[in-house]
């Protein structure tokens, strides 16, 4: 079967490409990403900075022509102190003299320049400007780019325009006494000679104004100021668009092929990473090169397509740069409470900080699945077909996690119409570690001892291992729990045919306890019933002579899949409840003893309702080292049990709370977001009447440019702790779709909590 035609973006592949993506903090959208300008220690305004900045250049000018006009000679004794009067007339004492010039000019410049704060007015307004130039706004600052070869070449060349117009050079000005005719230097100031030594003053100008461009490879400097951000990841857009990677490993032809797919639009950016996730295979394994360039060279953008063959998904609903492995789920907002670097950029999420899981807090409509869960599920699948991540959605059918065309494996608990069964025990090999998981999920929220359930359940998983080869479903084990007789009858029998005599002391010993009052077993029988009565074991083609194997997590996240999990209906709240515990400890045991652990795991559970334990939450600070990691959300805290709510926000590296949490759970997250030092300054300030007449002149000269008031101020500055979010501002203060969103990624860099606009 043919792939299906890349996306309708497919076209914009190279401007995709050419896009900046500066490193920032985490969690920061970097796809055209704009780094905000250095933060102003005194904010001033408009008029304030404009005027202070024109009363600087008028100041400058001022002091220039008193000291170009002979008032001031002080400036002029260097130059006297290195010259001497045998100098006096020659040429080089007047190029000397004229780059004495220059560089008096250049140091005014500066000096006034910082008198009126032009470095502030060029970072107001230099995103504007950037752009008018077609400039890249995340490029480094100018005086980066600037280098000392620039300067050195303009200030030749202005000293070089001062010889030239001051009289000291005459050569330039040979062409034009040879083309202008005698007759227009007869009639002295005619119109004709004005005409014809301004325009030769302007060729002049542009000569050197050219040879210094050259000189001082300004150009150059152009090209680095507009792909400034490029330049620092180390890759051109010229070397990502021409695959400049597999050129430099010796898959040219590779390389040929993918670069005139992509100048023909036929090349998707999800193509793009998939072929390069590829090809970083390569590179570790070296003797894969020759099938790697076949692969391209044969199948051109579908080469190393995802067993599924799907190319995309059918629809994007979020906002995704697979580059960068991100996806948008919000913007921060201008706010005084966010930090400055944050404020206005976007806010997403990607491997890095889902890799110390998520958890997400909040009441039903504040957006969580449709403004995270959701987004963060589609990365995941697309991921996935870029052979990345293996992902894990669980929720509901009512939430709606994704089409069936999205995913490559359905587990619908209870439909008998179709999909896969979920296994009891998740892939466990050993009986003792499958009786310890499914002890723990039975008797969450129960007075039992998991210690007691893991020993009872083992006691009847490994006699049964050992007489069938394989561990019971969920109405044989009720049956053994419940004590059947003719069950256990059979088990003894068959266990003494096979020889097991160890099992079989292990079979006795769980009949006599079943005996005695409070046997724990009762307990798990009246569990597993409820899993039982929901279908938990039903699936398409069950018969008494074939039965459908059961679909395993273990095996299932060594590869590149998309599993969706969909929860019984409302009738089996209980049951979806269960179920929901079972696979996040199922998930946890088999992300963390991968063998390979180069994939990506990911588990989403929309509504996390009842599944911590102790186990699950020590589980998730496993997740990290494994390349693993979840997101978890809730409706509220208090859905977890009192002694586990600490131990979960420490144990996730990534925390959100969502608009109307009520204040017991905003407490809870401004505990484990901590206080941070503050300076609290009180200003007072009053009308400065001191001085004379010159005093008082100069303010009202300062009032006329900057429009206020000179003025004293007394500044009072106390550092106290103060919680970056308290509680009554988490409970009350967040508009609605709103969030406040702390990320930290699995290198241990951890950001600040951030006020979100969620939505694209």
């Amino acid at each position: 079967m043919p792939p299906p035609p890349p996306p309708a973006a497919a076209p914009s592949l190279a401007g995709w490409l050419r896009a900046p993506r500066p490193e920032t903090s985490p969690g920061i959208w970097r796809f055209g990403h704009t780094p905000r300008p250095v933060e102003d220690a005194e904010p001033l305004g408009d008029r304030e900075l404009h005027g202070g900045a024109l009363l600087a250049l008028l100041g400058g000018l001022l002091v220039w022509s008193l000291c170009w006009n002979g008032y001031i000679r002080v400036w002029l004794w260097p130059l006297e102190w290195v010259t001497s009067d045998a100098w006096s007339g020659s040429r080089t004492y007047a190029s000397f003299t004229y780059l004495y010039y220059v560089l008096f000019a250049a140091l005014l410049a500066f000096l006034f320049g910082r008198l009126g704060s032009w470095p502030r007015v060029w970072r107001r307004h230099r995103p504007r400007l950037l752009t008018g130039l077609r400039v890249a706004p995340d490029s480094p600052p100018l005086p980066r780019m600037i280098s000392a070869r620039a300067a050195a070449a303009f200030v030749l060349g202005a000293w070089a325009w001062g010889l030239s117009f001051g009289g000291v050079w005459q050569f330039w000005l040979e062409p034009l006494y040879v083309l202008v005719p005698d007759g227009w230097w007869r009639d002295g100031d005619s119109t004709l000679y004005v005409i014809a030594y301004n325009a030769h003053y302007l060729v002049w100008t542009l000569v050197l104004l050219a040879a210094a461009a050259v000189a001082g490879d300004w150009r150059g400097a152009l090209r680095r100021l507009r792909a400034g951000a490029l330049a620092d990841r180390g890759a051109t857009p010229a070397d990502l668009s021409r695959w400049q990677q597999l050129r430099d490993g010796g898959a040219e032809e590779a390389a040929d092929r993918l670069t005139t797919e992509l100048r023909a639009g036929t090349l998707s950016d999800l193509d793009y990473v998939r072929i390069d996730t590829a090809w970083q295979a390569v590179r570790a394994r070296p003797t894969e090169l020759a099938a790697f360039t076949d692969a391209v060279l044969q199948d051109g953008p579908g080469a190393f397509v995802h067993p599924s063959g799907a190319r995309d998904l059918v629809a994007r609903a979020a906002r995704h740069d697979l580059l960068t492995r991100q996806v948008f789920v919000g913007e921060a907002l201008d706010d005084e409470r966010n930090p400055y670097a944050h404020r206005g950029t976007g806010v997403a999420l990607d491997p890095t900080v889902l890799g110390t899981s998520l958890l997400a807090v909040g009441p039903p409509g504040s957006g969580k699945t449709g403004r995270v869960v959701r987004p963060v599920i589609e990365s995941l699948c697309l991921e996935a077909l870029a052979g990345r991540a293996a992902v894990v959605a669980m929720g509901g059918v009512a939430s709606a996690l994704g089409p069936d065309d999205a995913f490559d494996v359905i587990v619908r608990i209870g439909d008998t119409g179709g999909g896969h069964r979920l296994d009891l025990y998740g892939g466990a090999e050993d009986t003792d570690e499958a009786a310890a998981l499914l002890a723990e999920v039975l008797t969450a929220g129960t007075r039992a001892d998991p210690a007691d359930a893991a020993a009872a359940l083992a006691q009847l998983l490994g006699p049964y291992r050992a007489a069938y080869g394989g561990l019971p479903d969920v109405p044989e084990l009720r049956a053994l729990l419940d004590g059947a007789p003719g069950l256990m009858t059979t088990l003894g029998e068959d266990l003494e045919h096979a020889g097991a005599w160890d099992q079989l002391r292990e079979l006795s010993a769980r009949t006599r306890q079943a005996e005695r009052p409070g046997d724990v077993g009762l307990l798990l029988a009246d569990r597993l019933a409820v899993l039982d009565r929901c279908g938990f074991s039903a699936a398409p083609g069950d018969t008494g002579a074939r039965r459908v194997r059961p679909f395993s997590l273990a095996a299932a996240l060594e590869h590149p899949l998309r599993i969706r999990v969909d929860l019984p209906a409302t009738g089996h709240a209980e049951a979806a409840r269960i179920i929901t515990r079972l696979v996040l400890a199922q998930f946890t045991a088999a992300a963390t003893a991968r063998g390979d652990r180069s994939l990506f795991a990911c588990l989403v559970v929309d509504d996390a309702t009842a599944a911590f334990t102790a186990a699950t939450v020590r589980g998730l600070t496993h997740l990290r080292p494994a390349n693993a990691g979840a997101v978890l959300s809730l409706r509220t805290l208090d859905e977890v049990p009192e002694r586990l709510r600490a131990g979960l926000l420490g144990a996730v590296g990534c925390r959100m709370a969502l608009s109307g949490i009520t204040t017991w759970d905003g407490e809870q997250f401004a505990r484990a977001w901590g206080k941070e030092w503050t300076e609290d300054r009180d200003v007072s300030s009053s009308p400065d009447r001191h001085g004379g007449a010159l005093r008082r002149g100069v303010r009202g000269v300062r009032k006329l440019f900057t429009g206020r008031d000179a003025t004293t101020e007394t500044v009072t500055v106390r550092r106290v702790e103060r919680e970056r979010w308290s509680a009554s501002e988490l409970a009350h203060r967040l508009p609605p779709r709103h969030a406040v969103l702390s990320l930290t990624t699995v290198a241990g860099e951890t950001g600040p909590p951030v006020l979100v606009r969620l939505g694209t």
